[in-house]
């Protein structure tokens, strides 16, 4: 019998497929229905304290809103510190869902500030989370901002979240620094239970009919799979953290791949958005039926076979593949036209 479990965060998990935060994650119905397709744990959708921020400035608005001109008024309603106002729907959401499914719920939490990610991550931890993604948004637009400063905010996130909370924390980060093995190590010697990798940065575009810069979601394609089977096969066995792949998985040879590269779990979410919830129980049955054609007999067993650490060829992972790669492209001329044909090494 073919088995698929997997550690990750210090939990045993069913297999390696699991939900990111996505908007499949808002409704309780979702959340079975993803259960029920095999999904072995579920990153809820991400909570964002600016826009929990912006919710608290409202509200003070509405509630003191002329009551300068009755002063007993204002002792007709609580201080808004008594009130949780967004976060206490995603702490409910949280609670509903653990009472709903019997797989580990993964809270996500977008903070900026410091404070703001210790307090709300000890919320969702009396809310029954089994775990915190911290999801790690930050783009730098400030030219006085150093990579150092950058790179020590994140570490610094990761501390002061793991100083308060008792729960798995891991970290989802994006692929934009100067040197991605020495922010791991420095995340895992933080305490971060978990690396995922990567968060993508959503792109705006600009709308030449209204002349306005607009918002541009677009879904991962298989390309996308390249990075992170990149770094995980070069991080495994290189920290402690769990590693998590997220970022073109559509197929159940990618989850084989990024298996072998060393990911303790796969998370997908576009092709979930494209092909239904359904999709999951495609893409277990497609792995049983790869690893049982090719004789493995457990998740475990694949694991990191193929990381930089166990294969044949390690420079595969750094420069010398890229050389090999692009000398590879021989420039031809068919018909008049210019085309380009990718030659194989025994061409």
């Amino acid at each position: 019998m073919i088995d698929l479990s997997t550690h990750y965060l210090g939990m045993t998990l069913n297999t390696p497929l699991v939900p990111s935060a996505s908007p499949l994650s808002q409704e309780i119905s979702s959340i079975r229905r993803l259960e029920d397709a095999g999904a072995s744990a579920v990153v809820l959708y991400s909570l964002f304290e600016e826009q929990l921020r912006q919710e608290s400035y409202e509200l003070d608005h509405h509630l003191r809103a002329g009551t300068e001109s009755f002063t007993e008024a204002t002792s007709f309603f609580p201080e808004l510190h008594e009130f949780h106002l967004g976060s206490e729907g995603y702490l409910n959401h949280i609670r509903q869902a653990k009472e709903s499914v019997n797989v580990p719920i993964i809270a996500s939490l977008n903070g900026t500030t410091v404070g703001g990610w210790i307090d709300y991550a000890k919320q969702i931890q009396q809310a029954g989370a089994d775990a915190l993604e911290c999801n790690i948004y930050w783009i730098v637009t400030d030219p006085a901002v150093t990579s150092s400063q950058v790179e020590q905010q994140y570490v610094d996130i990761v501390a002061a979240v793991k100083s308060a909370i008792s729960i798995p924390v891991a970290v989802k980060i994006s692929p934009f620094f100067s040197n991605l093995a020495n922010m791991a190590q420095r995340l895992d010697g933080a305490g971060a239970d978990g690396i995922v990798m990567f968060n993508r940065f959503y792109q705006p575009d600009i709308n030449l009919t209204d002349m306005e810069v607009t918002p541009n979601v677009l879904l991962s394609t298989a390309q996308a799979l390249r990075l992170p089977l990149t770094w995980v096969g070069i991080l495994y066995a290189r920290v402690r953290a769990s590693l998590a792949a997220t970022g073109g998985i559509h197929e159940p040879e990618d989850v084989i791949k990024l298996l072998m590269a060393g990911a303790n779990v796969t998370m997908v979410c576009s092709t979930l958005l494209r092909n239904g919830i359904s999709h999951l129980r495609y893409l277990e049955q497609g792995m049983r039926e790869w690893m049982e054609s090719h004789e493995y007999e457990s998740v475990r067993q694949m694991q990191g076979s193929m990381s930089q650490l166990k294969c044949s060829d390690p420079s595969a992972f750094e420069r010398a593949q890229y050389m090999r790669a692009v000398k590879s492209v021989q420039h031809v001329t068919v018909t008049g036209r210019e085309s380009w044909r990718l030659m194989t090494d025994g061409s």
